[in-house]
């Protein structure tokens, strides 16, 4: 008897997403719509900085743009599983746009006297309604994200689109400081709303069948409970979740830059720009190590050993007086950043039934949206209460305990091996919601 050969094993090919031309359209949007945000919010946290001194007044951005992206967040994804999918999208990028044209228009007094004032209440409310329209955009684009590319792609497409998300959050910022100090705040928002306009026409370009009538239930507080039901029936990705949201939330020093750049390390808004760049450095090279290779095993170590990294990241930046080496452990942080991000995401698009992507992506968006938003209000407040650099370190020690709490109480995160295929998504994706 002639021995049966064992099956070749499939060939890992990290390009295949990028063959599918829907998809490539949808990173475009990602990445011109995320550089255009990046851009106005270096203009905006300098800006604002510059009329009021008061390190309070950047967390309320933060504020302002969190109360109605997390408010509006379950209703926002409750549409996204109801309507389609790319119009949502389309409807909050274009008000994306106008948002900044907006920005542009409230810029042109001088930061001096009322003037000032004026221009610090403008942006106050412009951001209100960033906030509701990402509010939107988000889930609805997340849930997108599984239409236009083939399930077997969903883990090697998340690393690219984490990829470009970070390469934008790299040249954005520092484009931000740059041309802020070249042209000031009115122009430096008018080409943020270029490229607004430029992921408007991407988003266009995308071609998606219109998708069979949903199950979701008919009633909008059913809808929720069934989404938040599969949730928090899974401690799995609510640990993931929770871990993230609670280290980015202690952890971030992104909304106190401008006071680092300015008092501590002394680089003005050019050099506000590259701080803001640097996470996003270290997390693109990370993209593309995890985009090129198999993803990493055992993802649960992994995911749990970067949280504590970016840390202590954090603690080492909080205690450096050097412009560079505080520029290295912001890219090192963004790097340990990023596999969480991919492990978190990667979780999502393969756990999670596509007929209820959107309600679970809103509410992952409330926990991120927590972290990074109401984050930004917490470093704002513990700068004023402790002082810059404690505020830092306090956040970094916090990051290490959440991290070790959550290795503790949630052993299936601790034991978690291969990320595509954990124990339970075989029942997830056909049984559907419990």
């Amino acid at each position: 008897m002639v021995p049966v050969p064992p099956p070749a094993k499939e060939r890992h090919d990290p390009y295949a997403p990028l063959r599918v031309k829907n998809f490539r359209w949808f990173m475009s949007s990602v990445l011109t719509m995320a550089m255009g945000a990046q851009i106005q919010g270096v203009v905006v946290a300098w800006q604002m900085y510059a009329i009021t001194h008061d390190p309070l007044s950047l967390g309320m951005v933060g504020l302002a743009e969190a109360a109605p992206f997390i408010g509006l967040a379950l209703f926002a994804g409750h549409i996204a599983d109801v309507v389609n999918r790319r119009r949502v999208a389309l409807i909050a990028l274009t008000v994306l746009l106008l948002c900044a044209a907006v920005l542009a228009f409230v810029s042109r007094s001088e930061l001096t006297g009322a003037d000032a004032g004026l221009v610090k209440w403008g942006i106050y409310a412009v951001i209100v309604v960033c906030g509701v329209a990402r509010s939107f955009l988000l889930p609805a684009r997340n849930a997108l994200s599984a239409e236009v590319i083939p399930r077997p792609l969903f883990a090697r497409a998340v690393a690219w689109r984490t990829g470009i998300w970070q390469i934008a959050a790299v040249v954005g910022p520092a484009l931000g400081g740059l041309f802020y100090g070249l042209f000031g705040a009115r122009n430096s928002y008018l080409i943020a709303a270029a490229l607004m306009g430029m992921a408007v026409f991407s988003m266009l370009r995308i071609d998606v069948a219109i998708r069979a009538a949903a199950t979701t239930p008919a009633t909008l507080m059913a809808s929720l409970r069934e989404g938040l039901g599969f949730i928090f029936q899974r401690r799995l990705f609510l640990g993931a979740m929770t871990l993230d949201l609670l280290a980015v939330l202690f952890g971030g020093a992104v909304a106190i830059l401008p006071i680092f750049a300015e008092q501590i390390l002394h680089v003005g808004p050019e050099g506000l720009g590259m701080l803001r760049a640097a996470p996003a450095v270290g997390a693109v090279v990370m993209s593309a190590w995890l985009a090129l290779r198999p993803p990493p095993r055992p993802a649960g170590p992994w995911f749990l050993g970067s949280v504590a990294l970016f840390g202590l990241c954090m603690i080492a930046f909080a205690l450096s007086r050097s412009f560079w080496l505080s520029l290295a452990l912001l890219a090192a942080g963004g790097a340990a950043d990023m596999i969480s991000i991919y492990v978190r995401q990667t979780l999502m698009q393969v756990m999670v039934p596509t007929n209820m992507l959107g309600r679970v992506a809103s509410v992952n968006q409330i926990f991120i949206g927590s972290s990074n938003e109401i984050g930004a209000f917490e470093s704002g407040l513990a700068a004023r209460l402790l002082g810059t650099v404690p505020s830092v370190v306090f956040g970094g020690l916090a990051t290490l305990s959440v991290a070790a709490m959550t290795a503790w109480r949630v052993p299936e995160l601790r034991h978690l091996d291969k990320i595509e295929e954990p124990d339970d998504t075989v029942r997830d994706r056909t049984s559907g919601p419990s």
